[in-house]
């Protein structure tokens, strides 16, 4: 059996002296590892790093074996945000986000074209971390386990959406969350309309807020724990945030 797509390296891990296991998001046939043989030399090492986008040829003697890939590079990624610190973490947390959660062998045409966004817009501007955090809104859904945002869980109203019911993960109003505002999560401007321009205070909040539900509904279940990657992009972008306003109040 063999198949020809094309997908986003999402984790590589050594088999063997000379063998890799990669682990791919493909468009057509999902998250899918195949064995990569002599992957530990030169050129797989720089064709299978984590976020390029490759063309692949998948073959095995039946359809539930690993299988082996055979690839082409098509983008290369990481080496263009290798000397953004912050740039080189938001990739490494979607792949690892990815790869962590998405079911093998399923295909999500939506979050595949939403990573590959993403991974465009790093070398773009600035709008990569609220890309990222919607990513992260986007694959709760293809989990099942989507927000609603729609309207405010205790009054009905559409207007003025501005927090999360931990425990249901719908939407609460300005006004209807006051009496018991510290013990739900903020909802960021930015998620709800894509025109706004997110602050860096916005941006963590929008991360906290995925970051508790797919802690609680995905990993935690499970007795698994947040990647480890996705914990250090939000620690960098912390750390920037910090940086930036002590050159402000510093000018």
């Amino acid at each position: 059996m063999h198949w020809v797509d094309q997908g986003v390296v999402l984790a590589t891990r050594r088999h063997g002296e000379r063998a890799l296991i990669v682990d791919v998001l493909t468009k057509e046939h999902g998250r899918h590892a195949g064995l990569v043989r002599g992957g530990q030399g030169p050129k797989a090492r720089v064709l299978y790093q984590i976020g390029n986008q490759v063309s692949l040829t998948w073959s095995a003697r039946l359809a539930d074996h690993l299988g082996t890939y055979a690839g082409e590079l098509l983008t290369g990624r990481a080496a263009r945000v290798i000397d953004d610190r912050s740039r080189l973490a938001c990739l490494a947390a979607a792949a690892a986000v990815a790869a962590a959660t998405l079911p093998e062998r399923e295909p999500h045409p939506r979050f595949y074209a939403g990573i590959i966004r993403l991974f465009d817009e790093l070398g773009r501007d600035d709008s990569y971390a609220a890309r990222y955090v919607r990513l992260e809104f986007d694959l709760l859904a293809e989990l099942g386990y989507g927000l609603d945002l729609s309207r405010c869980a205790a009054t009905g109203v559409r207007e003025g959406l501005t927090y999360v019911s931990p425990r249901s993960g719908q939407a609460v109003s300005t006004e209807a969350a006051a009496p018991y505002r510290e013990r739900l999560l903020a909802l960021p401007a930015f998620i709800l309309d894509e025109a706004a321009v997110p602050d860096q205070m916005q941006i963590l909040d929008g991360l906290k807020l995925t970051g508790f539900f797919l802690d609680r509904r995905v990993f935690h279940p499970h007795g698994r724990k947040m990647p480890a990657a996705r914990t250090r992009f939000v620690d960098v972008l912390r750390r920037t945030g910090t940086l930036t306003a002590q050159r402000i109040e510093s000018a």
